[in-house]
């Protein structure tokens, strides 16, 4: 019989625990004597989950310039190369954080098209509680225009299960009134409530990814003019730089600094936060710091507990405003920054944009 690599997608807003999840999955699997081979995505390259992940050890391919529906052939052939020498048992997926109808465009055509070389998981979305509850909520200040909560909404409603992630971040009150929320909204996908950080509930979402069956059905009724505006409203940044310094600088308190000073630069324009995200690398040492939301706290995920003279910095922001003025921010933050532990910051290469129109390479209107 030929072999089948079990394709499993995990599917979330930006800054929803993607990455965290399938670190701690792939982690699982590896315990169990099982492949593993992890794919990432990104409109652009210098991507952090990317380094975080392989910085993990992990056999990490990445797909950047456009999401798995736009560059399906891409997707193909990073997950073959992970498998050059031995095909993996099992491919980890993760998709663009505001990439949605990845159904019709990336299962159905795996499906169609490869079926006898792969099975296919549960797809599982992640609920991000923070931007997840205000969106659900229809407030009128949900932090995004309704043509971007479109984006969330619709994630949601193509997932075979919702996981609320972070509830070690909320109190048993606010979990049941997310849970709530989405059994209004979606009424019989199966809920699921965990922790990708701490573990909590996650026997669960392995015992849902073990399932047989025929997953991957609920192709959208999508309008791809209001989900290509949606996304536009989004600001794209990836920036790699290298921070050197005459005197040792605490690697971690840098990279929570670059956050937190972004953070109150981008509330003070009134730019919504989607993601903030960097990785500070040295001499096989990483740390990261991240920030899901205007309203959230930095929080270093990831410590080197490294006290440096010089590491190569990547950083990631994905923020409501002009992809311009994100990149003035993150330069001006840089150097703010910089100046407190007399450093310099050589920045290497910038990019910044607004997410094209998606055009899928495949797109099946209906299900298998």
């Amino acid at each position: 019989m030929t072999h089948q690599i079990r394709f499993i997608m995990v599917g979330g807003f930006l800054g929803a625990g993607k990455t965290t999840t399938l670190g701690r999955l792939a982690r699982h699997y590896m315990d169990q004597g099982l492949s593993v081979g992890i794919v990432t995505n990104d409109q652009a390259t210098d991507l952090v989950d990317t380094n975080t992940l392989r910085s993990q050890g992990f056999d990490v391919g990445e797909v950047a310039g456009a999401c798995f529906c736009c560059n399906f052939d891409e997707l193909m052939g990073t997950i073959e190369h992970l498998g050059s020498e031995e095909a993996p048992d099992l491919i980890l997926a993760e998709p663009v954080g505001s990439c949605t109808d990845l159904v019709a465009t990336v299962i159905q055509p795996l499906k169609r098209m490869y079926e006898a070389e792969f099975s296919i998981a549960p797809y599982p979305v992640i609920l991000k509680p923070s931007h997840g509850k205000r969106i659900l909520r229809n407030e009128r200040r949900a932090g995004f225009s309704p043509k971007a909560a479109y984006i969330l909404k619709k994630q949601l409603e193509e997932a075979d299960a919702i996981l609320v992630n972070r509830i070690d971040e909320l109190s048993p009150e606010e979990v049941d009134e997310l849970a709530d929320l989405v059994a209004e909204h979606h009424p019989g996908i199966p809920l699921l409530r965990l922790s990708a950080k701490t573990g909590d509930g996650f026997e669960s979402l392995v015992e849902l990814l073990n399932q047989q069956g025929d997953f991957g059905r609920r192709v959208l009724d999508i309008d791809y003019d209001i989900y290509a505006e949606g996304e536009a409203e989004l600001g794209w940044l990836n920036s790699s730089l290298r921070l050197t310094a005459e005197n040792e600088y605490p690697l971690d308190d840098v990279l929570l600094q670059i956050v937190s000073t972004l953070r109150d630069s981008l509330a003070e324009s009134e730019a919504e936060t989607a993601h903030l995200k960097t990785i500070g690398l040295w001499e096989g040492f990483f740390g990261v710091a991240n920030l899901i939301s205007s309203t959230s706290e930095p929080e270093l995920s990831l410590p080197s507990n490294c006290q440096v003279k010089a590491a190569d910095v990547i950083v990631n922001a994905r923020v409501a405003c002009d992809p311009v003025i994100l990149q003035k921010h993150v330069e001006q933050a840089v150097e703010a920054v910089c100046e407190q532990h007399s450093a310099n910051a050589e920045f290497r290469q910038t990019q910044s944009f607004r997410p094209g129109r998606p055009v899928p390479t495949h797109r099946y209107d209906s299900a298998d």
